[in-house]
This record gives structure tokens, C-alpha cells and sequence, in this order.
């Protein structure tokens, strides 16, 4: 497999996760393009997957998926963020990169379970069910 650098993989992350999230609220039953949109950003800004990545990385990823993690989070970006401090979006930077190199690995199976993670943890921190 072809080594991509961490914004490579966040780039293909975050087109993974923003499908996973408009799909759970889906089968949530919202159905107003409107209302699933504001419900999506709860998921997909930084502040959320900042969190998720957070609380995933001390003990739910795997080695493998630290490093990755890491390698997303201090890749030097050529732009600065609009809606978030630059700490919060290399965090978020990093998650979306586990996403992604996850995605080129072809596991399904601890895609989703991260995936999954990432919706309980957004999901308690905004008192969703």
C-alpha cells in the first residue's frame, strides 16, 4: 500500500465519516434536508471529531492507529481554519486520517466499529440517544 501523508488521509477520512453521518441520521427518520444538515454538523465539525479523536486515543485506537492519528494531527496544513483554534482542527485532522487510512486498508470491520464510537461519544457529550 502506498504511504499517503495525514492530510491525504483525512481528505478521503472526511468524505468517509460525512457519508457514515448523514446515513445513521437516515435511519434516524430526519428526513428535512435542513434538519439533517444542522444534525450533521454536530457529528462532522472539528469540536466534535477533536472529541471523539480524544477519547479514542488513550485506549480505544490501536497502535497503528496512534501513529496514524499523530501523523494526521502534525501535518502542516497550507490553510488556517475558519470556525475552530488550530489545536482543535489538527485533532480532528488526525481522526479523519485514521478514517481514511482505515478506508484504504479495506477494514470494514474496525471502520465501523470507530465510526460507531465516534456517534456514542457525540451522541452522549450532546444528550442524543
Amino acid at each position: 500500500m502506498i504511504q499517503h501523508n495525514g492530510l491525504t488521509l483525512a481528505y478521503l477520512g472526511d468524505a468517509i465519516y460525512e457519508l457514515k453521518i448523514r446515513s445513521y441520521l437516515l435511519n434516524q427518520g430526519l428526513r428535512k434536508v435542513n434538519d439533517l444538515h444542522q444534525s450533521a454538523i454536530q457529528y462532522t465539525q472539528s469540536n466534535a471529531q477533536a472529541l471523539c479523536a480524544l477519547k479514542m486515543v488513550d485506549n480505544f485506537y490501536t497502535d497503528k492507529e496512534v501513529t496514524v492519528f499523530k501523523r494526521g494531527r502534525n501535518q502542516s496544513a497550507s490553510h488556517k481554519p475558519k470556525n475552530t483554534d488550530i489545536q482543535t482542527y489538527n485533532q480532528s485532522t488526525g481522526f479523519e486520517a485514521v478514517i481514511g487510512y482505515l478506508y484504504l486498508k479495506k477494514n470494514k470491520k474496525r471502520l465501523e466499529e470507530i465510526m460507531d464510537k465516534a456517534i456514542e461519544i457525540v451522541n452522549a457529550s450532546v444528550g442524543n440517544q
